[in-house]
């Protein structure tokens, strides 16, 4: 007697449509996203932009907003990916009710409300409170480097900017020449039925690179002025180079220094060098609570340095959370006496690494070194491995982790300095939701 099998009948239709709730099991995911964003998320500053009753109706505003945070939260981030998603993905029909929007609506939609979407990044922390995921008991403080929409190789120093102009400056008025003293020959070297003024391809192309570099070097002399202007010390004639891994001061006379780089995709990103090497990137900040690794705090800079943003990162703490934490633990790209200062000014119990581990494991401490920071010194060493400072590697680096390698936020989407900024916001609201996903359960 064969075995019998369970009906499979490709072409039968239904008698009647599916409810989306019925789409994916009950307590999934999807329907926690979409009914958190329904119903807790306030979306006024979203909502409010659209008053034109003319015209087709869009896709509604909420739904967008429940597609793209969830898509977040499943690490799909392309705007075709998402679209494709819609298509071919049960829960994701179960966010938009079987609602298919392309791949263009959901980019135009992300960029149209792209600092309003930021902004839920406060509104999500605030549930995480809500639930009891954040207790502010021990705070990591850490930066990482998120590498930019651009190539490292389509970025040009300014020394070379002013060869390259000068080249292709001779180069594009040597044509000429050659053109003007050929005029008798125009019927040999352009063909009868050209006129013998067009500008052959090659040309046109030094000729529109030109520009661009002019354009770079314009932005970069504005840029040494300005830093000029603010009391940046020039970089003294005897040493052109500046100090190793410093930024180049600009020259006395207000021209940038020779090696400033500006980068033609995205001039904003800097080339920064990160666990692989040099690359072109932003640096992404967390502060993340070490109860359930929740970012309470986050920023994204175009500097190297992580020193700059300890103060600024401690009162986005303050600001979003309502209070201090009582520990704050960084690494050594953070020490400097002010930043000590600061935290000893606010009462935070402060951990921060006052030396580089190296390959060998070796801990070498800072030739000059403050009052406060040979404190620090002094109160790692005493407490050893027993120290809170270990809860720093437990608590910040597992987060960017999870973000670059469980959601793919290896490579920012966007360009420019704002964008790149809410992005990072977007994907720190994306993280937070998918910890308050795992606790509802």
């Amino acid at each position: 007697m064969g075995k019998t099998y369970r009906e499979w009948r490709v072409d039968q239709p239904w008698l009647l449509p599916p409810s989306v709730r019925e789409l994916v099991p009950e307590g999934d995911a999807a329907h926690f996203v979409r009914e958190l964003v329904r119903e807790e998320l306030d979306l006024s500053a979203i909502l409010d932009t659209y008053e034109e009753e003319r015209g087709f109706p869009p896709y509604h505003p909420v739904m967008m907003t429940a597609l793209l945070l969830y898509a977040l939260t499943q690490g799909v981030r392309s705007s075709r990916k998402i679209a494709r998603a819609c298509e071919t993905h049960v829960d994701f029909m179960a966010v938009t009710a079987m609602q298919r929007p392309d791949f263009r609506t959901v980019s135009n939609f992300r960029l149209r409300h792209l600092e309003a979407l930021a902004d839920l990044f406060q509104q999500i922390l605030r549930l995480c409170q809500k639930a009891k995921l954040v207790k502010l008991g021990h705070v990591a403080l850490d930066g990482t480097k998120v590498q930019a929409n651009a190539s490292k190789h389509k970025a040009m120093s300014y020394e070379r900017m002013k060869k390259t102009e000068k080249q292709l400056k001779d180069e594009i008025a040597e044509w000429f020449k050659k053109a003007a003293e050929e005029d008798d020959e125009e019927d040999k070297l352009y063909g009868k039925d050209k006129r013998g003024d067009e500008l052959p391809d090659w040309v046109a192309n030094k000729q529109k690179r030109l520009e661009k570099i002019r354009e770079a070097k314009a932005e970069l002399e504005a840029e040494a002025k300005a830093e000029l202007a603010a009391g940046v010390k020039p970089e003294p004639p005897d040493k052109p180079g500046g100090r190793k891994g410093k930024k180049k001061a600009p020259k006395a006379n207000g021209e940038p220094n020779d090696k400033a780089q500006l980068n033609f995709t995205d001039s904003e990103s800097k080339l920064m060098k990160g666990p692989e090497g040099f690359m072109q990137a932003y640096n992404g900040q967390a502060a993340v609570d070490s109860h359930a690794q929740i970012i309470i705090a986050q920023d994204l800079t175009n500097q190297q340095s992580d020193c700059p943003q300890l103060v600024g990162m401690v009162k986005k703490i303050r600001h979003n959370t309502g209070r201090n934490p009582k520990e704050l633990s960084a690494d050594a790209g953070y020490l400097s006496e002010t930043n000590l200062r600061e935290l000893k000014k606010r009462r935070i119990n402060a951990y921060v690494a006052t030396g580089q581990t190296h390959a060998n494991s070796e801990r070498k401490p800072r030739k000059l070194a403050g009052p406060l920071t040979r404190q620090m010194r002094t109160k790692l060493g005493r407490a050893r491995y027993r120290s809170r400072y270990r809860l720093r590697k437990i608590t910040v680096e597992p987060v960017f982790g999870q973000m670059k390698e469980a959601r793919g936020m290896r490579r920012l989407l966007l360009r420019g300095l704002r964008k790149a900024k809410a992005e990072w916001a977007l994907n720190c609201s994306g993280h937070n939701l998918s910890k308050l996903i795992r606790h509802r359960k």
